[in-house]
């Protein structure tokens, strides 16, 4: 059986095309990296009527919103698999359903079997979840309609921030003209929020404070009673992450449960037909339509910078060619940016401390399968070989309890592997008809934890490697039997994977010079300020990474 348990692209580069490299020819805008971010800066850009290029690593777009058969007749959406976070006012503007993009709504939107037999499904219904809920507690059916509906507050002061640009400080001499509606822009946009300050009230108000600085275990165990209930939400709030259910702000993460929507209907999480290279796919053809010229297999190696007036002036690729624009933006993350395409002597020491401080730890492992047949679950009717609702949306294996996901986070804050991994698994096929062959289907896996550099072993060793895939399928054999001799093929990115084929910042060697002065909130104020004053200085922009 072939396993691609080693993922890397096997197209050769090819040179840009001779109108996009013509000598003298200097755009209005470039843009490093063609992730979803960086598709829709272009987008944006180019229907303004400026000239806009995007550069892609890779031999495809999307950054980690990409679509690849790596096995025949199965579509992997490699590492992004779900969509809600796509601002609808990007969707609407853009026309992305006029460019191919279709959404596919999961009712009910998650699902958490028991080894004791029982299971909760949960979803946008809400008699559906009432009863659900109160198979195991009458309190927390009651508790969860208000649980949801003060997230959905938090969430309504959110949207302006979201869809708002955030206010700026400029260290430019500014003129008179210029600072007064530099003054009056900000005030607006603190005046709105102060606004919506004011509709959560003061109990509202402290409760959300207290949501954004709060482990997701004390949000929880203060709203529900149930080891099961509390599990699967709490998910929610760790994924993703090299954090715990009792990590201090992780209470906040909880708000993604509700904060994004499809086509409309608030919370609901959707998978994209075609998998999630759709999203990147239908983004690139609003933005070619605009105008704009996306080029793959276009490295960028180093950002050019006017040696007397320090700003920015366009971009050198691997294999040398130099592209010029004035105004540089990207889509790599800030470490990747700032450590290693703008040149070291353009920054000060501090400011490349701070940056190469963020933290990037994650311990999450992707893996994407092709079966033969749908997952049969112990506490379902295992003989209905039919797809039911328990397969439509997130399976959530190995949480049964808050405590549970601690163990598993704990394992790998030692260096290893967790013995019992947190798995939530999706089966995009069963909505999404164009993804595998008929009877077959798509299996995603999302698991945590997973160090970078395990203290025993490492993820090149391919023995190393399936011994953990193996265990994953082991662990949702205890739920679904049979479900390890369903496996056809699968392709396995792990922390190293989806840094190296990716270009997501994992993790990096920490700065070496220190300042004793400069405190952790200090360095943090020092990012921000210093990431503006970049961008408003020297034409250089970074895109915020987004789901």
């Amino acid at each position: 059986m072939w396993r691609r348990i080693f993922s890397t692209s096997t197209s050769t580069s090819t040179s840009a095309p001779a109108a996009f490299t013509s000598k003298g020819k200097k755009w209005d805008a470039l843009i490093i990296g063609g992730g979803h971010n960086g598709l829709t800066a272009a987008a944006y850009l180019a229907r303004s009527g400026l000239s806009v290029a995007v550069l892609e690593r890779r031999h495809l777009i999307g950054g980690a919103a990409v679509t690849e058969e790596l096995v025949p007749g199965f579509k992997f959406s490699r590492c992004s698999y779900l969509q809600s976070l796509l601002r609808p006012s990007v969707i609407r503007e853009l026309e992305l359903g006029r460019h191919g993009l279709k959404l596919l709504k999961r009712n009910p939107s998650s699902f958490t079997p028991c080894l004791d037999g029982r299971y909760l499904l949960l979803g946008p219904d809400a008699e559906l979840n009432h009863s659900e809920i109160s198979k195991f507690s009458k309190q927390d059916a009651e508790a969860y309609p208000r649980y949801e509906n003060q997230l959905q507050r938090f969430c309504s002061f959110m949207d302006y921030l979201l869809d708002s640009p955030t206010p700026e400080v400029s260290h430019k001499v500014l003129s008179f003209t210029d600072r007064m509606r530099d003054k009056l822009q900000k005030s607006i946009f603190w005046a709105h929020c102060f606004r919506r300050a004011i509709f959560l009230w003061q109990k509202d108000m402290v409760d959300f404070m207290d949501l954004l600085l709060s482990p997701a275990s004390k949000v929880l165990n203060n709203w529900f009673e149930t080891d099961v209930l509390k599990a699967t939400l709490a998910t929610d709030a760790v994924i993703g992450t090299m954090g715990t259910v009792h990590t201090p702000g992780s209470g906040y993460v909880l708000l993604h449960h509700v904060m994004g929507e499809t086509d409309g209907d608030r919370g609901i999480w959707s998978y994209v037909e075609g998998g999630m290279g759709a999203v990147s796919s239908a983004i690139s053809n609003a933005a070619r339509e605009a105008g704009a010229h996306i080029v793959t297999n276009a490295e960028v190696a180093q950002l050019m910078i006017n040696d007397d007036s320090g700003a920015v002036k366009g971009v050198v690729l691997a294999d040398g060619t130099e592209v010029h624009s004035s105004v540089v933006l990207s889509n790599a993350t800030p470490y990747r940016t700032f450590m290693e395409l703008v040149p070291q002597s353009v920054l000060p020491e501090e400011f490349r401390c701070a940056i190469s401080n963020l933290d990037y730890s994650s311990g999450t492992t992707k893996i994407n399968i092709a079966v033969d047949r749908l997952p049969q679950f112990q506490c379902c009717n295992p003989s209905i070989q039919e797809a039911g609702p328990q397969h439509v949306g997130t399976i959530h294996i190995g949480s049964e309890s808050m405590e549970e996901i601690d163990l598993s986070y704990r394992d790998a804050l030692s260096g290893f592997p967790s013995q019992r991994p947190l798995i939530e698994m999706t089966i995009p096929s069963v909505l999404d008809k164009t993804i595998s062959p008929p009877g077959k289907h798509v299996i995603n896996l999302f698991v945590q934890y997973t160090p970078y550099r395990p203290s025993v072993g490492s993820w090149e060793d391919l023995a190393f490697r399936e011994s953990f895939a193996q265990r994953c399928f082991s662990l949702i054999d205890e739920y679904a039997p049979g479900f390890s001799s369903s496996v056809i093929d699968y392709d396995m990115l792990t922390p190293v994977d989806l840094e190296r084929e990716f270009g997501l910042t994992v993790a990096q060697v920490p700065f070496q010079w220190v300042d004793p002065h400069l405190s952790s909130s200090q360095a943090s104020q020092l990012w921000w300020r210093e990431h503006i004053s970049w961008c408003n200085g020297l034409g250089f922009t970074l895109l915020n990474a987004a789901c």
